[in-house]
């Protein structure tokens, strides 16, 4: 007997609750899934599954036998996984999920250099500011600015990243500069409409957070956008470091109220669990994490 064909045609069964439904998953017939159960009850000398014209159950020595079973088959699968990936270069496709300006400016380089780096690697990117399901919605893998409370996904922190209050020289010039952040009320606000909270703007004091609700004639779902209305004098933008830096440099922004900025937010790569982690994605996750390896971007 083939044990571990039989523990397989087992397990087949006792998931689906049927022997056509664990052949067809098997790519055998039923009757050949069939005579690998009973070959396995009769070298165990226990039943393991209840049988009637209508269902399969599993008995109770089978329900103790098959928590085992899974067990080590997944510790085979993985063992196996890790012995062929060791031999062997990284291949397959890579459906990856990432926020648009984020993945514009940084993620995209960051991809074809990684690419050049691992030929036998395809990428497919999907660049979104909206909330993407990785498990439902079958990627590999997403980055992601924000708080992590879902504890399906596995993640590292590749950076930090800081929101900026900044507005142009020449808008400070007609209409004054804010102290602090409640009187931004008077100001045009440009509102970035990806944020959760778009029209309630964080602010820190002395630990103590606050929010200040703003109003402007601009409201927009991207944060060059922003900065770009910024820049031409539209009003006071508050936009991710990674956005403004180049405007700051520039002189074409100024920042606002830098000792109520609030604390860094992490910028991570998160992963579904799973117990052997593709050799693909494991190269992908290492090389982002060494690119991005400083404290900020």
């Amino acid at each position: 007997m083939d044990r571990l064909s039989a523990m397989r045609a087992f397990r087949a069964v006792a998931d689906s609750g049927s022997f056509s439904a664990a052949g067809r998953n098997l790519g055998r017939s039923k009757a050949a899934i069939s005579k690998l159960v009973s070959d396995l009850e009769a070298h165990l000398g226990a039943r393991l599954l209840n049988r009637t014209t209508r269902r399969v159950s599993l008995t109770e020595v089978g329900r103790g036998y098959h928590t085992r079973c899974v067990q080590l088959l997944a510790d085979l699968d993985e063992l196996e996984g890790i012995a062929r990936d060791a031999q062997a270069e990284p291949r397959g496709t890579l459906r990856i999920a990432g926020p648009q300006t984020f993945g514009e400016l940084y993620l995209v380089p960051a991809l074809h250099d990684f690419a050049a780096l691992h030929p036998g690697i395809s990428v497919d990117l999907t660049l979104t500011d909206r909330f993407v399901d990785l498990i439902e919605d079958r990627f590999d893998l997403g980055i992601r600015i924000a708080d992590l409370p879902d504890s399906t996904l596995v993640a590292r922190r590749l950076a930090d990243m800081r929101l900026i209050l900044c507005a142009s020289p020449a808008y400070l010039a007609e209409h004054g500069t804010p102290r602090v952040p409640q009187e931004l009320t008077r100001h045009q606000c440009i509102v970035d409409t990806n944020f959760r909270l778009p029209w309630q703007w964080p602010f820190e004091s002395n630990g103590a957070r606050m929010t200040v609700r703003v109003a402007g004639r601009f409201a927009v779902n991207s944060a060059r956008a922003a900065c770009e209305l910024a820049s031409a004098g539209a009003g006071i933008a508050l936009a991710p470091d990674f956005v403004a830096d180049t405007h700051l440099a520039a002189g074409r922004l100024q920042a606002l109220l830098t000792a109520y900025a609030t604390a860094p937010r992490g910028i991570f790569v998160v992963y579904p669990h799973r117990r052997h982690v593709a050799l693909r994605l494991r190269v992908l996750i290492d090389f982002l994490v060494e690119r991005y390896a400083s404290p900020r971007l």
